[in-house]
């Protein structure tokens, strides 16, 4: 067992506290994915030769999107985590279910709640679902990036014990280090996707496609998770399925497999 590692960073997690009011790192890292996306939509919807025939939606209507994207980003991640990872405890207490500020999210069930979200205001506004998509997918990483640096900063959400020279001891880890799976998320699910994207996005042109972003979101998301959760710790009131299992690997693959199967489908078309 490796003899030192690098100490956890002494970053409290309240950034400001204003009598009982507490401004997080989390809560932060939340309102910049939300801005840093929002803007980076306009720019996209802005290029006028990255659409064939054209951008899927007016900037002017972007601002009310992001209000639908937000909405369905919270209820959902908040309602995903207490079906998918603590469902005995939130049955047992409902009531719970509404102190977002308690932490407890769900990437899967935020995730749904945005395709919910996204198609109830396209049949609003009569606006291309798959191209609204589009949109959406090459914007989430940018969210991601800042969610999982948030995870680190709060000292959750860390990997499994290991003796690699970079591993962190986590204060509500023990005393063992451990891998840092939330900056191993942020860099493959944050970083290297949003590049991979736009990359795509601007080379081949992807969003002539309707769909296709998305479908590549779907795939390389899926595949990066179930990737980090061989170094992540499984929560811990569910652990392993069949002994190596994870709650997240079993969220993941139906992603990859319909993934795929919508870049196949708009590649076809």
């Amino acid at each position: 067992m490796l003899l030192s590692a690098i100490p956890f960073p002494a970053i409290d997690p309240v950034l400001i506290q204003l009598g009982p009011l507490s401004i997080r790192w989390y809560s932060l890292a939340y309102i910049a994915g939300f801005l840093l996306g929002w803007m980076y939509i306009k720019r996209l919807l802005l290029s006028e030769n990255l659409w064939k025939p054209k951008a899927p939606m007016t900037v002017e209507q972007s601002d009310d999107f992001l209000l639908w994207t937000a909405v369905g980003v919270i209820l959902g991640g908040r309602i995903g985590y207490s079906l998918f990872y603590n469902f005995a405890y939130y049955a047992a207490n409902p009531l719970d279910i509404l102190k977002v500020w308690e932490g407890g999210m769900s990437f899967h069930g935020g995730l749904l709640g945005v395709i919910i979200a996204i198609y109830i205001y396209c049949r609003r506004n009569k606006l291309s679902y798959l191209s609204v998509m589009d949109l959406v997918a090459a914007a989430v990483p940018i969210g991601l990036f800042f969610g999982r640096i948030a995870n680190f900063i709060n000292g959750e959400l860390f990997g499994r014990v290991t003796d690699v020279p970079w591993a962190v001891i986590f204060p509500r880890g023990g005393p063992d280090p451990r891998h840092a799976s939330q900056i191993y998320e942020a860099l493959l699910e944050g970083m290297l996707m949003f590049f991979v994207l736009g990359f795509l996005i601007r080379k081949f042109k992807i969003l002539h496609y309707p769909g296709m972003a998305s479908g590549v979101f779907l795939t390389g998301y899926g595949l990066s998770r179930i990737l980090v959760e061989f170094f992540r710790m499984p929560d811990a009131q569910l652990g392993y399925f069949f002994g190596f299992i994870t709650m997240g690997m079993i969220l993941s693959v139906p992603m990859v497999l319909f993934g795929l199967g919508v870049v196949w489908y708009t590649k076809k078309g």
